[in-house]
């Protein structure tokens, strides 16, 4: 049976698979085909449009985000270090995913950032717990 941590990582890297999917249909849309499936050497980059350049960069945030995610899910998990607070703050975590997609693609300033955080700190704070 896997735990709560584990469950919700699983869920993260689905989530990363969506991000994949939100950003590239846009992209390949105004890009093309011919450019988005060929090699691309020595082409300059093609710009995307701002909402499709802001999938891009949340679908990369969670490629960073969820390295150190992932950390913690192994610190804990294979520390035995797993509890109620470790649990939810994977969810935080994943909440804070989720709803960095629409914050980032519609430009939510300040409250992308402060989305941002919460994954952020539930994360250090599964680490911490781990430690502690």
């Amino acid at each position: 049976m896997m735990t709560p941590e584990l469950t919700v990582l699983a869920l993260a890297g689905l989530l990363q698979a969506v991000q994949f999917g939100l950003m590239s249909v846009p992209a390949n849309r105004e890009l093309g085909p011919r450019y988005t499936t060929g090699p691309r050497d020595g082409a300059p980059p093609r710009p995307l449009s701002p909402v499709a350049g802001r999938l891009k960069r949340a679908m990369e945030n969670h490629f960073e985000a969820l390295i150190l995610f992932t950390l913690a899910v192994v610190v804990v998990t294979l520390g035995h270090r797993g509890s109620g607070f470790t649990a939810t703050c994977a969810c935080l975590y994943l909440g804070a995913r989720v709803l960095y997609i629409p914050a980032y693609a519609f430009g939510w300033a300040p409250w992308r950032s402060a989305i941002w955080s919460v994954g952020f700190f539930a994360t250090v704070a599964m680490i911490a717990a781990a430690l502690l």
